[in-house]
């Protein structure tokens, strides 16, 4: 194996769950780590960096009003920006995603996510998913540029249930396949 294969590859989980427990830095987490092992099984090794938007609240409303950033905020897009992969995961109420991640995406330039693969995780406490769901929240990543992979993972009651009960074999096989997208897309993305 060439050791270009070795290089490490950037990925960034941005969370933008607020509750304690946090079920979407759980699911979050999964995700990561499931590119993680994909990654590995392709002969890579990702180097994780974790960016929580409930942490960043402030910065990004004092953003919206002054237009100035933090460092901490300037920090984070950064991080993003850098990434070869983006894990993205969001809790969802009445179709819209958490109001910390319309605000961060709002705040990254136009292009700068060019191209830019992310694998995206809602967090839903609905029992039923409006049909359209993922593709409200796909619209908002697509109109900075980034490029979701085709699986969108959704993960509602019955599979935080499940996941409690160690029966979580649907909600972990779209999340392998979610994973294994993202990885793929990353490497494609490194050429």
């Amino acid at each position: 194996m060439s050791t270009a294969a070795w290089t490490p590859v950037s990925l960034a989980v941005v969370s933008a769950g607020a509750g304690r427990p946090r079920p979407t830095r759980l699911l979050a987490d999964w995700a990561a780590e499931a590119v993680c092992r994909s990654l590995a099984a392709g002969g890579a090794r990702a180097e994780v960096e974790v960016v929580e938007l409930h942490r960043l609240a402030a910065d990004l409303a004092e953003h919206a009003a002054h237009g100035r950033a933090s460092r901490d905020l300037r920090e984070a897009i950064a991080a993003v920006v850098a990434a070869d992969g983006l894990v993205v995961a969001t809790p969802v109420l009445a179709a819209s995603p958490s109001e910390v991640f319309d605000s961060f995406f709002a705040v990254l330039g136009d292009g700068v996510l060019s191209g830019m693969p992310v694998l995206l995780a809602l967090d839903s406490n609905a029992h039923r998913q409006p049909p359209d769901l993922a593709q409200v929240i796909r619209r908002r990543l697509t109109g900075v540029h980034a490029d979701p992979v085709p699986t969108v993972v959704v993960a509602g009651p019955a599979d935080r249930q499940a996941t409690a009960r160690s029966d979580a074999g649907r909600l972990h096989d779209r999340i392998d396949r979610a994973a294994t997208e993202l990885a793929a897309a990353m490497r494609s993305h490194r050429r």
